[in-house]
C-alpha cells in the first residue's frame, strides 16, 4: 500500500481513487503540497486524468447513487481534516452496500462523512441570511465573505435566482475565488480585492440606512447577545454592514 499524492482537484482525487482499483491499493490520498513523509510506507504523486476521473465519477453514480455522489462533493468542499481519506473509505464501503450506505448513521466510516456534510449544508443556509452586498461604481452588487469552508459554488442558485436582473458578485476573500453571476448565470472565477472598483456614491447612505434599520427594530429590552452569537458567529461579523462603524 502507497500513499497518493493529488492536485487537491475533485478530479484529481476521483484519479486516485481510481488507481486505488487499478494499480495498487491506496493507503491514504493527500494534497501534494502539504504532505508530510514518513518512514512507515511509500507516496505516489497521481497526475489527474479526466477519463481517469469521469469513470469513476461514473462508478459512484451508478453503483451508490447521485445523492452520495454529491454528498461526497460537499465533503471534498469541506475544510475537514483527512477528507481526502475519509472519502476514499465511503466509496469504497458504498461500492459494497450500495445506496443503502447513506442508512448506516453510526458506522465509523459513514458518520464522519456525514457530519461533514451536515457542516457545509449548515453553513450554507447560514450564509444565505448572512451576506450583505454593497454597490460598486458600476452598478454591480458585491459582497466579500470568509467561510470555513469552500461554499461559494452552492450559493450560486439561490442568489441567481434571487437576483436574476442584477450584476453580482459573491467573493470568497480567504481562498480568492468569487461566484460571479448576471441574468442567471454564474461561474466561478480566481477573484481578489484588487480586481475591485470603488463603491458607488450612494453606497455611504445605503449603508446609513440599514444600520439604521437594524438598531431601531430591535427591542432592547429583548437583546440576547448570548442567542445572537450562537445564530450569527462573531467571526462573521467583520463582513456584516451592521457591525462596521
Amino acid at each position: 500500500m502507497v500513499d497518493y499524492l493529488y492536485d487537491e482537484t475533485f478530479e484529481g482525487l476521483l484519479t486516485c481513487i481510481y488507481h486505488h482499483y487499478y494499480t495498487e491499493k491506496a493507503s491514504g490520498i493527500f494534497p501534494k503540497d502539504a504532505y508530510q513523509s514518513t518512514m512507515l510506507g511509500g507516496c505516489m504523486e497521481i497526475e489527474t486524468e479526466e477519463h481517469k476521473a469521469v469513470t469513476v465519477y461514473e462508478a459512484i453514480e451508478k453503483k451508490i447513487s447521485s445523492w452520495d455522489l454529491k454528498r461526497i462533493y460537499k465533503v471534498f468542499m469541506s475544510s475537514t481534516e483527512q477528507k481526502e481519506c475519509k472519502i476514499l473509505n465511503y466509496v469504497r464501503l458504498g461500492f459494497v452496500k450500495g445506496p443503502g450506505i447513506r442508512l448506516l448513521h453510526g458506522d465509523p466510516i459513514v458518520f464522519p462523512v456525514q457530519e461533514a456534510e451536515q457542516k457545509v449544508n449548515a453553513e450554507v443556509h447560514r450564509m444565505k441570511g448572512l451576506i450583505r452586498f454593497s454597490e460598486l461604481e458600476e452598478g454591480i452588487l458585491y459582497s466579500p465573505i470568509e467561510p470555513d469552508h469552500d461554499i461559494v459554488e452552492f450559493l450560486a442558485r439561490h442568489f441567481s435566482d434571487r437576483f436574476k436582473n442584477e450584476p453580482f458578485i459573491i467573493h470568497d476573500a480567504k481562498r480568492n475565488k468569487a461566484l460571479v453571476a448576471y441574468h442567471g448565470s454564474w461561474y466561478i472565477s480566481h477573484f481578489t480585492k484588487e480586481n475591485l472598483s470603488s463603491h458607488s456614491k450612494e453606497e455611504a447612505e445605503y449603508r446609513r440606512l440599514w444600520k439604521s434599520y437594524f438598531e431601531n427594530m430591535a427591542i432592547k429590552e429583548r437583546i440576547n447577545p448570548r442567542c445572537q452569537k450562537n445564530m450569527m458567529p462573531v467571526r462573521y461579523w467583520k463582513n456584516l454592514t451592521e457591525f462596521q462603524l
